[in-house]
């Protein structure tokens, strides 16, 4: 597949490099002859320095029939019209990084078709989707729901208090049919489970289950839910602003941002919301601000290393649920070791949704998980195709992936070694971020 990536900002150079090393056929197009140099001195990446709106730019990285065009530099009209001038020199489908969730709405996606963008992505409107989930379902590291909820994804740090801690596989323990646990993380490892392994304190497990068995995780997780009735968020970043509007009406907000003129701007758009010009980053200024009374933290400033030490001094000061925005991959698994409630990363979020678009099989859903080196992947099975041929335990998958779940006809299943995939069931597969390339050949 022929990719062109127009602009090498931070989720266009995370892209591709991810692209890069499933040996796709990608070209960077940036105008920044210094991002240029950086990238093509660590990666073996194809760049090209030019203008994403210039006709002759577009001309001589070869988009005629390019098979995607991605636009995601951070100026939204950029991309839209580089988009459009790539759908109409040749470009088979294109796809915009846009900051106007009105573009979003389902009733504009036909009038995009016509201009030349068929993809739409908001990264931070995303990752502020994720973020209230977190505060709603408090005891999660992460919930991901499938088919209309009909299966969901549970990410849990599970103590020592737990039922299921030292229990092995193999054993009748998990054959009560009300989840499977489909991975485990544990110290920066994914482990797919076998019948020998077990899951040991301070893991962080993944459940596949149903809406109707959420409290039974729950209790078997050692976990309790609380009940969350102020917030505090520093930074008043695009993100923090759509957490706050998609926030339940019930939840008190205090936003602390200490660049005195975007205080202004979010204090006329979050009427509901008190904003404080301060630096939260000073410890002495959170505890004036009340940060011993509030239920969660949610850091999300433009600096990862400023988040996870925020959320740090929030948890040593008494904050049940924190949050941290963390976008240097690097930082991820370390706080994720450090015991922050759950991270973040808008890059990681906005690839697995760019992602999708670049397999083979009829896939509906990819989403990754930042505490894993993993991806979940909704497949539907094809009449004829090897998933539906004979029960899983016949099929002989990969070590590493592992299907948790199933919805047929709307209702979702959890699958055991016996079960058998029918044609136009939709499959849950976890698996880890290399194996993606390796299961489509069972639904193809």
């Amino acid at each position: 597949m022929r990719i062109i990536i127009a602009g090498a900002g931070e989720v266009g150079t995370f892209l591709a490099k991810m692209l890069a090393r499933e040996n796709m056929d990608i070209t960077l197009l940036e105008e920044d002859a210094e991002k240029m140099r950086d990238l093509e001195s660590s990666n073996d990446l194809l760049t090209q320095q030019g203008s994403p709106t210039s006709i002759n730019d577009l001309i001589e990285s070869k988009v005629e029939n390019v098979d995607l065009f991605i636009a995601v530099t951070p100026n939204e009209s950029v991309n839209m019209t580089a988009c459009m001038l790539a759908n109409n020199l040749g470009a088979k489908r294109t796809l915009a990084r846009i900051d106007n969730y009105e573009y979003l709405l389902p009733k504009n996606k036909e009038f995009f078709e016509r201009l030349g963008v068929n993809h739409l992505i908001y990264p931070e409107v995303l990752a502020a989707n994720e973020i209230v989930e977190s505060i709603r379902t408090n005891w999660l590291r992460q919930n991901l729901s499938f088919c209309n909820n009909a299966l969901i994804l549970l990410g849990i740090k599970v103590r020592a208090n737990a039922v299921i801690v030292n229990q092995k596989f193999r054993t009748k323990f998990f054959d009560h049919g009300k989840f499977r646990v489909v991975a485990i993380n544990r110290k920066n490892k994914t482990i797919i489970p076998k019948g020998t392994d077990e899951i040991q304190e301070n893991d962080i497990v993944y459940f596949m289950t149903t809406p109707d068995n959420l409290d039974f995780v729950k209790t078997q997780a050692g976990k309790e839910e609380f009940q969350i009735k102020n917030v505090m968020i520093m930074g008043g970043s695009r993100i923090a602003k759509k957490t706050i509007q998609n926030l339940p009406s019930n939840i008190r907000v205090k936003v602390l941002e200490s660049n005195r003129e975007r205080s202004y701007a979010l204090a006329d758009k979050l009427s509901n919301s008190l904003i404080i010009n301060c630096d939260g980053r000073n410890l002495e200024v959170l505890k004036e601000e009340g940060i011993q009374d509030m239920d969660a933290f949610v850091a999300v400033t433009g600096s990862s290393e400023a988040n996870i030490l925020a959320c740090l001094a929030a948890k040593r000061l008494g904050v049940k649920k924190t949050v941290a925005e963390v976008e240097n991959i690097d930082y991820i698994m370390l706080a994720e070791s450090l015991d922050i409630g759950t991270v973040i990363n808008k890059k990681l979020i906005a690839a697995s949704y760019i992602y999708q678009l670049t397999l083979d099989a009829d896939v509906l859903n990819v989403r990754n998980l930042t505490s894993a080196d993993a991806e979940v992947v909704e497949f539907v099975a094809k009449a004829g195709s090897k998933i539906t041929r004979s029960a899983i335990k016949d099929i002989h998958l990969p070590d590493e992936v592992n299907i948790g779940g199933i919805v047929r006809n709307g209702i979702g299943i959890i699958v055991y070694g016996n079960t058998e995939v029918l044609p136009n069931d939709h499959v849950i597969i976890f698996c880890v971020s290399s194996a993606i390339r390796k299961i489509e050949k069972y639904f193809n």
